[in-house]
C-alpha cells in the first residue's frame, strides 16, 4: 500500500490538535494576505510609474527654461555685435584738439573733443554720443535710433531736434554770448 504524503494541515486535523474551522479562518487568512500583497504591487507600480512620469516633466520644464535662457543670451549677444557694427561703420572722428563737449555716464562726468561744427550737431540732435567697447563715438541721429532700438543704454547723449520756430522762442530777442560753454 502506498501511503499518501499528508500535508501539515492535514497532519495537524488528524491529530487532533485543531479544528477544521482554525484550517478555515487560516486559509481565508492566506488568501487574504495574498490578495492584498497583489494589490499593494500593483499600487506600488502604479506609484513608481507616476513618480516616473512626474520626474519627467520636470525634467521637460526644466529644458524648455534652459532653452528659453540660451536663446535670450543668443539674442543678446547678435544685438550687442549688430550694436558694435552700427558704431564702427558710422562713427565720427573725434578732434583732440578741439573744444569739450561734457555729459553724464553713469553719474560720471565724462568729455569727447570735437570740431565746433560737430558739437553744435550734437546739441541740435543730428549727431549722438553712443557708448562703444573702449570709448565714446559719436554717430548720426539716425544710427542712434538704430543702436537704442536695439540697446537703449549704449547711447548716453541723444539730444531732441528743437522744433521750435523762431516766432515761438520767448527768448528769440536775447543775445547768447560766443564764449558761452557748458
Amino acid at each position: 500500500m502506498s501511503q499518501k504524503k499528508l500535508t501539515l494541515q492535514e497532519q495537524l486535523l488528524k491529530s487532533g490538535l485543531t479544528s477544521d474551522a482554525k484550517a478555515k479562518q487560516i486559509r481565508s487568512e492566506k488568501h487574504k494576505q495574498a490578495k492584498q500583497q497583489r494589490k499593494n504591487n500593483i499600487v506600488g507600480e502604479d506609484e513608481a510609474k507616476r513618480l516616473v512620469q512626474q520626474a519627467k516633466a520636470q525634467q521637460a520644464e526644466k529644458d524648455r527654461e534652459l532653452s528659453l535662457i540660451r536663446k535670450e543670451q543668443a539674442e543678446q549677444k547678435e544685438r550687442a555685435a549688430q550694436v558694435r557694427q552700427l558704431i564702427e561703420l558710422n562713427r565720427q572722428p573725434q578732434d583732440e584738439e578741439g573744444v569739450a563737449y561734457h555729459f553724464t555716464d553713469q553719474n560720471k562726468v565724462k568729455t569727447v573733443y570735437v570740431s565746433e561744427a560737430l558739437r553744435d550737431q550734437i546739441s541740435k540732435g543730428r549727431m549722438a554720443i553712443v557708448k562703444g567697447d573702449l570709448r565714446y563715438e559719436i554717430v548720426a541721429a539716425e544710427v542712434a535710433e538704430k543702436i537704442k532700438s536695439r540697446q537703449a543704454d549704449c547711447v548716453l547723449v541723444f539730444n531732441e531736434p528743437n522744433t521750435k520756430t523762431e516766432a515761438d522762442d520767448p527768448y528769440a530777442a536775447y543775445q547768447v554770448p560766443d564764449d558761452l560753454m557748458w
